[in-house]
Formats: structure tokens, C-alpha cells, sequence
């Protein structure tokens, strides 16, 4: 059995990827969810994580940390990536590129799946990333045939980009139609539903993070069952 180690379902994208693509491939694992605090995570994250970090995965004989890492790991115990080659390269490519960049998209978008916002601007660095992915899915989309960015199936290409569906949601980011269409499938999936519920449903409000999003726009609405 896999233990998967988190952080809050609310704040934490990394920590989504590996999570949303074990579901979706009904690979079991036990999940334990360590929030994150308001001083460094160091400390309490080294306890199961050998870089501080979340997600990690805990594994007979082994530990995965990195949710690259992770996926690569299971990988060779269930099918996670397309079978045919060429299709595989391009969602290994994709994955790759979500993984080490769109580095304004994250600073300036931190994921918080419980609230809408009204962005005050978007920097010239911020459209760049938006327009890059909305060609690297509709890309996907078009060549090979979607729903799904490598085609009829999820898989992990599909999960690395499932914590900037949330973005998209939460910050009512402009995209083209079948970009659009695509956040909104991931969204859609009873995993992202499932995850989407428990963020709104957390007891834990970490103001680091809050602070985040209110630089970037104005809160419209925020589900948190606390602030009702």
C-alpha cells in the first residue's frame, strides 16, 4: 500500500498532481494531509519527506518525494502515460515544462481553490505564460484528438495541469474556447470534485498564502465553510 503525503488541499498544487492522478488511475494509497504553517514547514515536512517538501510518497522499501519523481515512480507499476511513443514524448514534454516553469503564472496565480478573483492587472511576463499554455492545449488538443491533451484518456500529462485548471477558475483567466473547455473537463472530473470539496471544507487558514491572493486581484467570493 501507498502512503501519500500532502499539504493543504487548498494551497497546495504540487501536492494535487500526484494525489489527482492515483485517484483517476484507482491506484490506492492512503493519504495523509500535513498543513502547512505560518513559520517554515522545514522541520515538520522532514519528518516523512527528505527535502522538506510536500507531495511524498511513501512506498514498500522506498521513498518518492518530487511529484515528478512520483509519477515516474508509478509508472512502472500502472500505466500512467500514453502507450504509443510519439504521443508519450510530447505529454512527457508538456509535463516537463509544467513541472520547471510558467514561474509568473505561479507567483502571480497561487492556486486557492475556495475563492474567485477579480485580478487588478495582468503583467506582460503573466500573459506570456496564459498565451503558452493555451497553445501548448489546444496543441495537444488538436493533434491528438482530445478530450484529453494526449487523446481519449487520462493521464499524467493531464494531471500536471490540473492545479492550473483551479488557477483558471479562480482568477477567471481569459483563454480561447477549447482551452477553456479543457480547464473546465479537468474540473469536472469526480477527483477534482472531490478535492475542490475538502479545500472549501479545511480548518486551516494559512495567511501567507491568503495575503498571496489578494495582491493579485480582489477576493469576489470566498466558499471557506469558516467565512460563511
Amino acid at each position: 500500500m501507498f502512503e501519500l503525503y500532502i499539504a493543504n488541499k487548498n494551497y497546495s498544487s504540487w501536492s494535487l498532481r500526484p494525489w489527482v492522478l492515483m485517484k483517476e488511475l484507482e491506484v490506492p494509497f492512503t493519504e495523509h494531509l500535513v498543513p502547512f504553517t505560518q513559520s517554515d514547514n522545514w522541520e515538520i515536512f522532514r519528518k516523512f519527506s527528505p527535502n522538506g517538501k510536500v507531495p511524498c510518497l511513501i512506498a514498500p522499501q522506498t521513498t518518492v518525494w518530487d511529484s515528478l519523481a512520483i509519477t515516474e515512480f508509478l509508472a512502472e507499476h500502472v500505466i500512467v502515460w500514453p502507450i504509443d511513443q510519439i504521443t508519450r514524448a510530447w505529454a512527457r514534454s508538456a509535463s516537463a515544462e509544467m513541472h520547471s516553469g510558467f514561474g509568473a503564472l505561479r507567483q502571480q496565480c497561487p492556486m486557492n481553490c475556495s475563492v474567485r478573483i477579480e485580478m487588478h492587472s495582468v503583467s506582460t511576463a503573466l500573459q506570456k505564460d496564459i498565451d503558452r499554455l493555451d497553445e501548448l492545449w489546444q496543441q495537444g488538443l488538436q493533434i491528438f484528438g482530445g478530450p484529453f491533451l494526449a487523446g481519449s484518456q487520462f493521464t499524467a500529462v493531464d494531471a500536471f495541469f490540473c492545479p492550473v485548471a483551479f488557477r483558471v477558475q479562480t482568477y477567471q483567466i481569459n483563454m480561447s474556447a477549447p482551452a477553456l473547455a479543457y480547464a473546465q473537463l479537468l474540473l469536472d472530473l469526480n477527483s477534482m470534485r472531490q478535492w475542490e470539496f475538502a479545500a472549501r471544507a479545511e480548518q486551516w487558514i494559512e495567511p501567507g498564502h491568503d495575503q498571496e491572493c489578494r495582491d493579485a486581484g480582489r477576493i469576489l467570493v470566498d466558499y471557506r465553510i469558516q467565512s460563511n
